[in-house]
């Protein structure tokens, strides 16, 4: 998609306060996607033992299944630009409100484990979609002088959907007995936890019918008076439009289209800070910050905490990543990218350590020793409000910083599915090697985040408080 950073002419500046609520309103409808990312993303957590129990599988086989629907997302991610440039924002968000419920309702009824791997795949497009097509638009219609706290709001959508789904599966487990295969509503506890995102993929849907096209993909198709009028709704009546289209215009025709052959070059293929944003992009994967999300109520049953304790646990983890997150949007344009990371990386160990310092030992009656059962619990959420407040946030204001104008967007790209197959390499891998020695796999994570303080010490630059060409 083409990128978004014309500069505003200064009667753009602000917006008539009376229009603000309105450009409120289509900002937090937009990214409902964002929350649909987030909820589609954890919601496995509640079926995943139930999954493993009703089609009797092995660990490595429910891995594949669970983190099949990042294949989705990679691809959802690299087409949605495109489909966007070609069919309109409002469009593209529709499709993906269409496959978020499809899959809802798929993964609720699958018929044999195939099946449901293959609606996981479908909703991950979906999520792929949401995660390229919700920042965008809401950058095109964000007055400039709102578009930071405007665009903030994907970021926030998406940590409250993951929160969110932690608690309505708490809530259906408890209502089910405690059992996640427990009759609920005619079926079992798990497929009612998949099923349930019906309600916000459809209202996603809905509130798609009620919010603008982006004035900028209208201006591309030669659509310029139905732009104005979407300009005056979103910046007040105190601008020339004629001037803004022209100022639109310009900029989209002076964008340079990178490519992948821009990144080429330096002695190991690509460019050092296109692998600078990949190692950044691994980074906060192999840190294991997924397995929070998509594992957490295995986990804890795995060390003796029964189901409904463990889905709580799951909720908590998720509010305190939304704290994380929040205190990360305070601060990142404070104290500066990089200070923020190496905060979150040292935070990272210190509960990742404590975490395969309490795994080491071994179960008494199928539980772990009361002592360590608590500091496994509290590493945790130590460990998930480190990353929430740092590199959660913090990777993606670099990817979008760092890259020097000509090569920003495809550099972005190659960074993002690095990303995208980083998540799938710690989630697929998990179940086996927690199989195989717990603790040993929270070692490797520790090791990880300590890896990465070095690496951000002498390759990451700041790019705090500089302008996007000052980039080299």
């Amino acid at each position: 998609m083409a990128s978004t950073s014309q500069a505003p002419s200064p009667g753009a500046r602000t917006a008539h306060p009376d229009h603000l609520g309105h450009v409120i309103f289509i900002a937090a409808a937009a990214a409902m996607g964002g929350f649909l990312f987030g909820y589609d993303s954890s919601v496995i957590n509640g079926a995943v033992e139930a999954i493993r129990d009703r089609y009797d599988v092995g660990s490595a086989v429910l891995a594949q299944v669970i983190a099949i629907a990042l294949i989705g997302c990679a691809i959802g991610a690299a087409t949605a630009g495109r489909i966007a440039d070609r069919i309109g924002r409002i469009r593209c968000m529709q499709i993906a409100a269409v496959l978020f419920t499809v899959s809802a309702v798929g993964s609720a009824l699958p018929f044999a484990l195939w099946d449901l791997a293959m609606w996981r795949v479908i909703g991950g497009f979906a999520i792929g979609m949401a995660s390229v097509i919700g920042p965008a638009y809401i950058a095109e219609v964000s007055p400039p002088a709102y578009r930071g706290r405007l665009g903030s709001f994907q970021q926030a959508a998406i940590v409250i959907g993951i929160a969110v789904s932690q608690l309505v599966n708490w809530g259906l487990l408890n209502a089910a007995g405690g059992d996640q295969r427990g009759e609920l509503m005619g079926l079992e506890a798990w497929q009612v936890m998949l099923g349930v995102m019906v309600i916000p993929a459809v209202l996603y849907g809905l509130l798609s019918f009620a919010i603008p096209e982006s004035p900028r993909f209208l201006i591309s198709v030669g659509k310029h008076e139905r732009a104005k009028k979407i300009l005056e709704e979103v910046e007040g009546k105190d601008v020339d439009f004629d001037a803004r289209v022209t100022e639109i215009e310009h900029a989209m025709h002076s964008e340079e289209k990178s490519s992948f052959k821009d990144l080429l070059g330096g002695s190991f293929f690509f460019k050092p800070i296109v692998w600078i944003g990949i190692g950044l992009s691994v980074f906060q994967q192999f840190v294991g910050i997924n397995v929070a999300f998509y594992y957490s109520s295995t986990l804890w049953q795995s060390v003796g905490v029964n189901p409904a304790d463990s889905f709580f646990y799951s909720f908590t983890t998720s509010i305190i990543n939304i704290i994380g997150t929040v205190i990360a949007m305070i601060f990142v344009d404070r104290v500066g990218r990089k200070p923020l990371a190496l905060i979150g990386s040292v935070g990272m160990v210190i509960g990742l350590a404590l975490e395969a310092w309490a795994f080491s030992f071994d179960l008494v009656d199928g539980k772990l020793p009361a002592t360590q059962g608590w500091v496994a619990l509290i590493a945790a959420h130590v460990f998930v409000l480190f990353f929430a407040l740092s590199w959660g946030v913090v990777v993606w204001v670099f990817l979008g910083e760092m890259f020097p104008n000509r090569i920003r967007a495809a550099a972005l790209g190659v960074a993002a599915s690095a990303q995208w197959i980083a998540n799938w390499a710690i989630t697929a891998s998990f179940p086996s090697l927690a199989d195989w020695n717990l603790s040993g796999t929270y070692v490797i994570y520790t090791i990880f985040a300590a890896l990465s303080i070095p690496f951000v010490l002498k390759f990451v630059k700041e790019t705090k408080g500089k302008a996007l060409e000052e980039m080299g």
